[in-house]
């Protein structure tokens, strides 16, 4: 296995790729993060939701079929930026508390390298350090998630921006400072290489689109949630993306906020439907809404895949597209939440309009996270499945081939920081302690070349721990831990837990070994001081 110097090196000398030599110059590092997009969504993952460009990177990169995230938004986006497990930094929602003096970010990294880094879009981590973020030189920080079509609270530089005039949309916004950013730093830093943190909102609720583009998919979603998923199911078997069933429906899972189901569909309108149920089973009208909310759903992935392709479209322009890395990701799988707030829902305006507040909900949730099981928030399959697409023309033999490697949103650091040319277990300050990720770099070059000897998950009192294929799995602190042999089942359907109990007692001790390891040494760990650390007030999913 060649390390990253003789990587490029071999590349520079292969005859037969003479457009692949190596530079001497760092690549350029681009992270994009889309907010609740579940794990076949786009079409490069079996989707039905058009996505040209993502499709593009994908066919001349690399598809990570068993990539994970924490489950929710923070945790994941802390899990990213830092390198560490949320319990370890005291960034998830069940771990309040100090943040210990070694958390440092991306930037604080890259920087030391030559690097000047840009951030546009969400934050969503519980603080942020100095006048801009934690080491952008550049950051747009969108700090209303609650709109689409305006902003109550957004910040360029750490300063306070106006309320937006009217043609505002989020997801373009996002995009268009981060060209801006680009442009600049080909005016001024050409010599450098720069890092790009892009963080779309999209397509976390409120579902709201531009009509146009909304109309676009005003039949397509037609036949319904069941029908669409085994299509979608048939599509990434075809493609090598699982190997699995199909999970079932689950019409028990809660899906909104402590807001009965009366109160809810007063609100909303007749055709809202709060459980998981068979499409057959819904009226007219609630089939005709329901379509109509999973179109607006596909309208904000299509307008977040256009967005994309004007960044990329500024990097090539730049002549940077071949020494660029650009990796795509999901925070986390897709939501089945139903709730209202914002500015709250006006159930006589258009679906989508800036007016309404609608949520994905939960049988639309498990078509996009199909074919694994449950949604955002919980650690089974459907809420921690994330997709990643790997593209880096200048440095990437393999095009459009598929990595089954295990591989979790803490490895993405390491990573980054191989591909810059640094060591990826530097440690961020003495004694802070090891972080669990992995440089994927290896698995660019071959499949399940960075094996973990576990995957750790705990969120929402969702508990799992993944071990080779093995995974055990517990829906609530209360719930009982179920087995699963993800080699064949990755949907999570023949539990082996009273079959191979001395099996689950091994990864359930193992979990719980590294629970209280992580807690306890947070909590031990000197905190940051308080000149340092700015909270975020929009720090809710």
């Amino acid at each position: 296995m060649l390390n990253r110097r003789e990587f490029l090196g071999a590349l520079g000398a292969a005859a037969a790729a003479p457009a692949l030599a190596a530079s001497p110059a760092r690549p350029n590092l681009v992270l994009i993060l889309a907010d609740d997009m579940g794990f076949s969504d786009a079409g490069c993952y079996g989707g039905d939701v058009d996505t040209p460009n993502l499709d593009r990177l994908a066919a001349t990169g690399l598809r990570f079929a068993q990539m994970y995230s924490t489950a929710r938004c923070g945790p994941s986006r802390n899990c990213l930026m830092t390198g560490y497990y949320a319990q370890q930094t005291a960034c998830d929602i069940m771990t309040p508390g100090k943040v210990p003096a070694y958390t440092k970010f991306v930037p604080e990294y890259l920087k030391p390298l030559g690097y000047r880094s840009y951030h546009s879009g969400k934050w969503h981590l519980k603080f942020v350090t100095g006048e801009v973020g934690v080491g952008f030189d550049h950051s747009y920080n969108m700090m209303d998630e609650l709109r689409f079509f305006t902003q109550k609270r957004h910040e360029l530089d750490g300063e306070l921006l106006p309320v937006p005039d009217p043609g505002y949309y989020s997801t373009t916004a996002i995009s268009n400072y981060a060209v801006r950013f680009l442009q600049e730093h080909q005016r001024k830093y050409a010599a450098q290489p720069f890092f790009l943190y892009l963080a779309p909102h999209a397509p976390h609720f409120p579902l709201q689109a531009p009509p146009e583009d909304i109309a676009k998919y005003k039949d397509r979603f037609a036949e319904g949630w069941d029908t669409a998923r085994e299509r979608k199911l048939q599509r990434m078997q075809r493609m090598g993306l699982v190997n699995c069933g199909l999970a079932p429906l689950e019409p028990t899972m809660w899906t909104k906020w402590n807001t009965p189901d009366d109160i809810l569909r007063e609100k909303i309108g007749p055709g809202e439907v709060m459980r998981a149920v068979p499409w057959s089973t819904l009226s007219a009208d609630q089939k005709s809404f329901q379509r109509t909310k999973m179109a607006i759903h596909a309208a904000m992935i299509s307008r977040m895949d256009l967005e994309i392709g004007k960044v990329l479209k500024q990097i090539q322009a730049m002549g940077a597209e071949d020494n660029t890395m650009v990796l795509f990701l999901s925070d986390n799988g897709a939501s089945s939440e139903q709730l209202i707030r914002g500015d709250g829902h006006d159930r006589n305006a258009p679906p989508g309009s800036a007016s309404t507040h609608l949520g994905l909900g939960p049988g639309w949730a498990s078509c996009s996270n199909a074919p694994f099981r449950l949604h955002k928030s919980w650690v089974n399959e459907g809420g921690i499945s994330s997709p990643m697409i790997v593209n880096w023309p200048k440095a990437m033999l393999a095009k459009n081939q598929l990595r089954h490697n295990p591989a979790h949103f803490v490895d993405l650091l390491p990573t980054l920081l191989e591909v810059a040319g640094a060591q990826p277990d530097a440690a961020p300050v003495p004694d802070a302690p090891t972080r669990p990720g992995k440089s994927l770099f290896p698995v660019f070059q071959r499949d399940r070349t960075a094996p973990h000897d576990y995957i750790y998950f705990n969120h929402n009192n969702n508990r799992a721990i993944r071990m080779n294929d093995w995974k055990a799995v517990s829906i609530g602190a209360d719930g009982p831990w179920e087995l699963y042999d993800l080699s064949t089942d990755r949907s999570e359907q023949k539990d082996r837990a009273t079959v191979q109990p001395e099996k689950l007692k091994a990864l359930t001790e193992t979990w719980k070994r590294h629970d209280d390891e992580f807690v306890l040494k947070r909590e031990s760990a000197s905190p940051t001081s308080k000149s340092r650390i700015k909270l975020n007030a929009t720090a809710g999913s």
